[in-house]
Formats: structure tokens, C-alpha cells, sequence
């Protein structure tokens, strides 16, 4: 039969042994990617113009070849479940709008690769993400991406992503991701997770556990159980650790945890308080603050374990670093010049310089992981979420809640993740916002949630 001439061409197999989701070019059904329009007709996005410069795209249901059953559901059914992620991560991004249900049209299998630009342009919509579901031999499935450009009726991407049934979601945010990144020129960051403190209980009595989801609130899962308080948790590049404060044994002490085997070990096993951990870039070293006889300094002690190395030396309060990209310098806060402020130094301590100078203090620094900016809280007449250059220049603070704190970057240094405390109650949320501090959203988690730290992109 045709059908299934054109199904082996499409079929892309997952690399033995590979446990990651795998990206490729499907030659999918019909003519090969067009040539495509000039350089200067290419599609963009305006990313500095937020919310009031989205561009219309239309993502309709993704067709399967053949409907097939697999261990997330029928192939039909999960080509509706993926258009749907993908909608939802582009809209949520505050740069796109998505074509209204009622707006879309049936796409058969043949016009994945073949769009019917006529039916579309009607719509106003300018780009257009459509794809496919397909089940694999090896019980493996394929998630067909294509994007393309209405008006000039060419293909700009074509990409297929391989994945394991119980990680379909991911097909779905690595196309959003693709559609994304090429749209807009920014990296990606969809397909990544997030780490954070689950919340409940009264005021005065929460209980806090950490949890991991994806970054849009899917798969989430508690890693703790809420025996003892715990704060601030970090992750590894590798995704697969996480550094973290709890009082267990009413000891407030920081801790290496395996994801993988739930085991747990002291960073520093001295008879002092430790907290404010974070990794370094390459994952070798953790950053962290220790008080020593009333003082409170930046330390620095192996991932594996060993003598900590001291970097602060103010006769005050140093806590809160956070590494630049490529490991060189730490941005800190400290009460040194009588107010907390930031600071930038050299890895190894040296070159010490305050780089904040607004009104109000600033705390719980993080640098980008582009390297261009550092997110801050702000305390001044209430709580805000704000960045900065690296040198202290261009400070703008980007929400005006009446607590939010504790941010945190996306993968790709655009977007920030961070929690907002409701006046009177304590009762906290996670939410984001993007660098224009137009384009601000709740993050849906089960319980109340607060300290979220964004993970790298997964693999």
C-alpha cells in the first residue's frame, strides 16, 4: 500500500541505548521543504514588545498515520494532546496567539508536509505549526514538527523528535521549543523542569516538601515528606542532584540529594548553621553561607565533599551567591556598607565591589545564565523582582506585587520564575515573568509553593 511506503519513510528510530528524547529531520509524506522566502521576509517575533505585539499562529490538531494504541493512549488522541501543549507553552510565552479552536481546520496526514497556505490565510494567521503522531516498531513514538510561514507560503523548520511513551510531553515542548527558538531568535526553554518548596498548612505551622515538575506544572512528584523545613533547593547542570537548607534534627544544615536513589548527605558536616547553597557551572564546587562564631560568610566547598574554603571576610551578614555563566566571578549580598546590598567577586573571593546602589536593599541575586543580567529581590515599600547589568547599571524592577521574591531563570535568561507571598495570609504561588515585565503569569502547582529554582534544558 502507498500508506505504508510513506510511513517507512517517515519511521525514525531511537539510538540503542539512549534514554533522552532524540531530534532528526522526518522526511514526512508529500514534496521536500521548499527553498523558502528571502532573508528579509522571514517571519519574527517582536520580543520587546510583550503582550500587545503577539503574532497569530495557528497549531491544529496533529494527525497520526495510522491510530494506533501505545502506553500514553491512541496515537489520534495524543496528536490532540500535543497541539494543545504547544498552543499552550507559545501563548504562555506572552509573544503568541494562538488561533482559537473554532478557527483551526482538520489536517490529513499528506498536507502535514503539504499545507493548504489558501485555507489558512484567511485566519490572519502568519505562521503555522503543524505536524504529526506516529508509533514506532521499537514502542518508541515520533512527534513530526513543521513550521511555516503563511504569507509566503514556504517551510521554515522541519524536525521530528523521538521520545519513549511515558515522555511524550516532551515531543510537544521540544516542537514549541523549535517554533519558539526559530521565531524569535531566543534559546529555548519549555522542555525543562523546576524545583521547588510545596507549602500547606497554617501561617505560623506550614509544611514544606520539595517537588520537581516541568516547567508548566505537568509531572509533578514530592521528593521529600515533609518531616522537617526545608528551603532554597538548587539543581545540579546535571539535573540529576539537587543542593538544599533543611532542619532536620532542628539543625539548619545544607544537603546533597540524588534524585535518582533519594539518598541525601551533609555538604559540610561541622557544627554550624549552613544555607543559601548553589551549584557552580560545571557542577564541581557548591557555593554556600555558614555562620562562625556570630559571623556569616560566602564559603565554597567541593560537590564530593571536603574542607570548605572561605571567600567573605566582612565583619557582617554575606550570604546569597550565585556564579556567573563561566564560573569567573559570584554575585553575593552583604550588610557591609550598613544596608543589604549586592556585590560582584572574583571566584577565589578577590576583587570585592558593591555594584547596587537604588534605594532599598536587594537581595537573593542569581546571575543570568546568559551572563548579561542579575535578577534580584528588592525590598523597598514592599517586595519586588528585578534585574540589573553586571556592573549595577540599568536596574529595573519588573513586578510590583506586594511580596515577590526568590527569582529564578529560564534556561534561556528571557523569562523568570519566582513566588509571591498574599498580604496577611503566608500562603505563597509560584509565578513568572518575562524581561519586558509585561507578560506575568501564575504557575499552576497543587499546593502553595515558594523558592523555585529553574532547571537546564533537558537532554
Amino acid at each position: 500500500m502507498k500508506t505504508w511506503h510513506l510511513l517507512a519513510s517517515i519511521t525514525l528510530a531511537l539510538l540503542p541505548g539512549a534514554a533522552t528524547a532524540q531530534s532528526t529531520q522526518p522526511q514526512g509524506p508529500g514534496p521536500a521543504a521548499g527553498a523558502g522566502p528571502a532573508p528579509g521576509q522571514r517571519l519574527t517575533v517582536d520580543i520587546t514588545g510583550g503582550i500587545s505585539n503577539k503574532m497569530p499562529i495557528a497549531i491544529p490538531v496533529m494527525p497520526t498515520p495510522n491510530a494506533l494504541p501505545t502506553p500514553a493512549g491512541s496515537t489520534d488522541a495524543l496528536g490532540n494532546q500535543v497541539s494543545e501543549i504547544i498552543t499552550n507553552d507559545l501563548k504562555n510565552s506572552g509573544l503568541f496567539a494562538p488561533l482559537s479552536k473554532d478557527q483551526l481546520r482538520p489536517v490529513s496526514f499528506p498536507q502535514v508536509s503539504a499545507p493548504d497556505y489558501g485555507a489558512w490565510l484567511p485566519t490572519g494567521a502568519q505562521a503555522l505549526v503543524q505536524g504529526f503522531v506516529q508509533a514506532n516498531g521499537d514502542g518508541t513514538l515520533t512527534v513530526g514538527c513543521y513550521l511555516y510561514d503563511v504569507f509566503a507560503k514556504s517551510e521554515m523548520v522541519r524536525q521530528g523528535f523521538v521520545v519513549k511513551p511515558a515522555e511524550w510531553r516532551r515531543g510537544a515542548h521540544k516542537c514549541a521549543d523549535t517554533v519558539y527558538s526559530r521565531l524569535t531568535g531566543e534559546g529555548p526553554y519549555f522542555d525543562s523542569q523546576v524545583i521547588y518548596v510545596s507549602e500547606t498548612g497554617p501561617k505560623k505551622n506550614r509544611t514544606k516538601r520539595l517537588a520537581i515538575m516541568d516547567q508548566d506544572g505537568a509531572n509533578h512528584r514530592f521528593i521529600t515528606n515533609g518531616q522537617s523545613l526545608v528551603l532554597t533547593p538548587r539543581f545540579a547542570p546535571n539535573r540529576q542532584t539537587v543542593v538544599f537548607m533543611s532542619f532536620e534534627n532542628d539543625q539548619p544544615r545544607v544537603y546533597v540529594y540524588d534524585v535518582g536513589s533519594g539518598r541525601k548527605r551533609l555538604v559540610v558536616n561541622q557544627p554550624y548553621t549552613t544555607f543559601a547553597p548553589r551549584f557552580s557551572p560545571d557542577g564541581h564546587s557548591i557555593l554556600f553561607s555558614m555562620i562562625v562564631n556570630g559571623n556569616c560568610d560566602v564559603y565554597r566547598v567541593a560537590a564530593s565533599g571536603g574542607a570548605p574554603v572561605r571567600l567573605t571576610t566582612s565583619p557582617g551578614i554575606d550570604t546569597g551567591g550565585s556564579y556567573s555563566p563561566d564560573g569567573s566571578k559570584i554575585v553575593f549580598e552583604s550588610d557591609q556598607s550598613g544596608t543589604q546590598q549586592l556585590y560582584v567577586m572574583n571566584a577565589d573571593g578577590s576583587g570585592q565591589r558593591r555594584i547596587s546602589f537604588g534605594g532599598g536593599r536587594y537581595a537573593t541575586p542569581v546571575w543570568s545564565p546568559r551572563g548579561d543580567l542579575i535578577a534580584y529581590t528588592h525590598l523597598g515599600g514592599g517586595f519586588a523582582v528585578g534585574v540589573m547589568g553586571t556592573d549595577g547599571s540599568g536596574a529595573k524592577d519588573l513586578t510590583n506585587g506586594w511580596q515577590d521574591e526568590g527569582p529564578t531563570w529560564a534556561p534561556n535568561g528571557r523569562v523568570l520564575m519566582f513566588f509571591r507571598t498574599a498580604k496577611g495570609s503566608g500562603k505563597a504561588d509560584l509565578w513568572s515573568v518575562d524581561l519586558t515585565g509585561v507578560n506575568e503569569r501564575a504557575i499552576p502547582t497543587p499546593l502553595d509553593g515558594s523558592d523555585p529554582a529553574w532547571g537546564p534544558l533537558l537532554p
